[in-house]
């Protein structure tokens, strides 16, 4: 089979490689759409502590079932599915609390290397994480499933009422899925951004404001009459900004803290906001089986306008074109098509 390598920061490889057998609970899913995601792009441009380099890339994706080991139930050669690159042990200390997302084992056991005409799902995901894909729903639309899980993890506890006023900070492909998701909610929603051709998006999507990170001082005014909003979510992971969205808070209100910071970063915080108009901070990682149905259920039945995010598609032979047009800052997501 052919497999996309991420050979060094820069530098990706097309190799064929033998395709692989599926064990026992194992699924080999014949990859019908791969996307690219911010997470890979950080690896492309200067690599990722959570991904190996030299080795294979790409966890967004969808596909056929092409083979299943022993035992495995509920799917058959040829089901088109949609699935995620992880799942819980289930035996760990944070597992069995519940906080699923925590699993001590779940980053050292996902799955990597979407961007390849196969992979193998192993069978902790395919016993968890595994759904079929609806047929009014495309396979680049249901890659969507793990990033999508993601946004849905950070919202759940949160109690987003229609009416109410939200920011998002950064339009990229989770800041643009966090609009979606609180449209659907109900929430008037403004974004920030520097770049207008994300901004055109995120209007597309159903934000009612958008604004340059120099103007969102006008954005707090005119949607929320100068109070502060309800919630602020930063989908850029830059310190600064981190430190900057608890100011366009009102009173009581909660800061998500979804984009993740360079190792090592710091950021400090008014004491007397935090405590006197009691604010919440709240960091965000990953997602839960739970949170994965419920996005699965939120795209089986067409709630949101996903495929405003697919930009275009390229050949696997042609990974490397969409990695620089995203280098430029051109597109939202692509999706490689083996």
């Amino acid at each position: 089979m052919l497999q996309s390598l991420l050979a060094a920061p820069g530098k990706i490889a097309i190799a064929r490689t033998d395709t692989p057998e599926p064990r026992k609970g194992e699924l080999l899913v014949k990859v019908r759409a791969a996307l690219t995601c911010g997470t890979d792009l950080k690896a492309y441009l200067r690599g990722h502590p959570a991904i190996p380099v030299p080795g294979p890339f790409g966890h967004e994706f969808s596909g056929t079932v092409a083979a299943r080991g022993a035992g495995v139930k509920g799917f058959a050669e040829g089901d088109d599915i949609m699935a995620v690159h992880s799942a819980p042990c289930l035996r760990c200390g944070y597992c069995k609390r519940g906080l699923h997302n925590l699993c001590e084992n779940i980053m050292e056991s996902k799955v990597l290397g979407a961007f390849a005409e196969y992979i193998v799902l192993p069978p902790h995901v395919v016993k968890q994480n595994v759904y079929h894909k609806p047929p009014s729903l495309g396979f680049e639309e249901a890659a969507l499933l793990e990033p999508l899980s993601c946004v849905v993890h950070g919202m759940k506890p949160l109690d987003i009422r229609k009416g109410d006023s939200a920011l998002v900070i950064g339009s990229g492909p989770i800041g643009l899925l966090h609009t979606m998701l609180l449209k659907d909610k109900g929430a008037m929603v403004a974004v920030s951004d520097p770049h207008r051709g994300r901004l055109r998006v995120a209007r597309d999507v159903g934000a009612d404001i958008t604004a340059g990170p120099d103007s969102i001082l006008r954005a707090v005014k005119k949607l929320t009459g100068g109070a502060g909003f309800y919630y602020v979510f930063e989908c850029t992971g830059r310190p600064e900004v981190w430190e900057q969205g608890a100011s366009y808070l009102r009173r009581g209100g909660t800061l998500v803290l979804f984009g993740g910071c360079p190792w090592g970063t710091t950021v400090t915080y008014d004491t007397y906001r935090l405590h006197y108009d009691e604010l919440t901070l709240k960091g965000v990682f990953h997602f839960t089986p739970s949170d994965v149905k419920t996005a699965y259920e939120i795209l089986k039945r067409r709630r949101l306008p996903t495929g405003k995010l697919i930009s275009g598609s390229y050949p696997l032979g042609k990974i490397r074109t969409a990695f620089k047009r995203l280098e430029k800052g051109r597109g939202i997501k692509y999706a490689i098509i083996p």
